[in-house]
C-alpha cells in the first residue's frame, strides 16, 4: 500500500494536482504529532517515527489531517479508500447538481381555484422529480401596492406542496414582481431511482396480464 501510494504522489505532483493532497506517511516532515486512531480515537501526542511504525504494523496509512495545529494532528486510515469515497461523494454532489433544474410557475393574485390547484399540480411534479420551482407573481396595476396579498398567496401555496418541498428562498419583491423558491425534499437521483422502479413494475405487471390472457385463450 505504502509504494502504490508514494507513486500515486509522483503522478500527481508531475501533473500538479498535489498541492490540494494532505501529506501522507513518510512526507510528513515534523518531529511529534497528535495521533488520532483508525475509529477517531485520541491516542496523544507520539513520535512522528513511532506513529509511522503504528500504521506500518495496522497496513494502514498516516495521513495529516490538521498540518497547522500544535503539533500537527495526523490519523491512521485507508488513504487509498478514503480518496476513493471522497471522490464518490464529489461525483455524486456535482450530478445531483448538475441534474437538479429550476422550474418557473407564476400565479395571479386574482387566480380561480381551478387555475390554483393546476399551478399546484405543476410544481407537485416537479418537486417530486428532484427539481426546484420557483413561483412569480406579476403584479398588475393596483395590486403592487397590495404586496401582502401576494405574500399570503405564495404561503399558501408553500404550504400546500410542503410534504413535497420546503421553501429555500422566502418571498420577496422586485418592483412589480414577487418571487419565492421551494427546493425538493428529496434529490433527484433518487426520484429517477423511483421513476425507473415503476417502469420496470409496470412492464413485468404487463408481460404477467399478457401470460395470463395467452393462457386463458389456450385453455378455452
Amino acid at each position: 500500500m505504502r509504494a502504490l501510494l508514494c507513486s500515486v504522489s509522483e503522478t500527481s505532483r508531475h501533473r500538479g494536482a498535489i498541492i490540494n493532497e494532505p501529506r501522507v506517511n513518510e512526507r510528513i516532515r515534523v518531529p511529534k504529532v497528535r495521533l488520532v486512531g483508525p475509529s477517531g480515537e485520541q491516542v496523544g501526542v507520539v513520535r512522528v517515527e513511532d506513529a509511522l511504525r503504528l500504521a506500518q504494523e495496522a497496513n494502514l496509512d498516516l495521513v495529516e489531517v490538521a498540518p497547522n495545529a500544535a503539533p500537527p494532528v495526523a490519523k491512521l486510515m485507508d488513504y487509498g479508500k478514503y480518496k476513493y469515497e471522497a471522490a464518490m461523494k464529489a461525483r455524486d454532489a456535482r450530478r445531483n447538481q448538475a441534474n437538479t433544474q429550476l422550474k418557473e410557475i407564476q400565479l395571479r393574485l386574482k387566480i380561480d381555484d381551478h387555475d390554483y390547484d393546476t399551478k399546484r399540480g405543476h410544481a407537485q411534479r416537479f418537486l417530486n422529480g428532484g427539481d426546484k420551482v420557483k413561483v412569480r407573481i406579476q403584479f398588475r396595476g393596483r395590486e403592487q401596492s397590495r404586496p401582502e396579498m401576494g405574500l399570503k398567496l405564495l404561503q399558501r401555496f408553500a404550504e400546500d406542496v410542503a410534504d413535497l418541498g420546503t421553501v429555500e428562498s422566502s418571498p420577496r419583491q422586485d418592483g412589480r414582481t414577487m418571487t419565492m423558491v421551494i427546493a425538493p425534499l428529496r434529490k433527484k437521483s433518487e426520484a429517477k431511482s423511483d421513476q425507473r422502479r415503476r417502469r420496470e413494475a409496470e412492464r413485468e405487471a404487463r408481460r404477467t396480464a399478457k401470460r395470463e390472457r395467452g393462457g386463458g385463450q389456450r385453455e378455452s
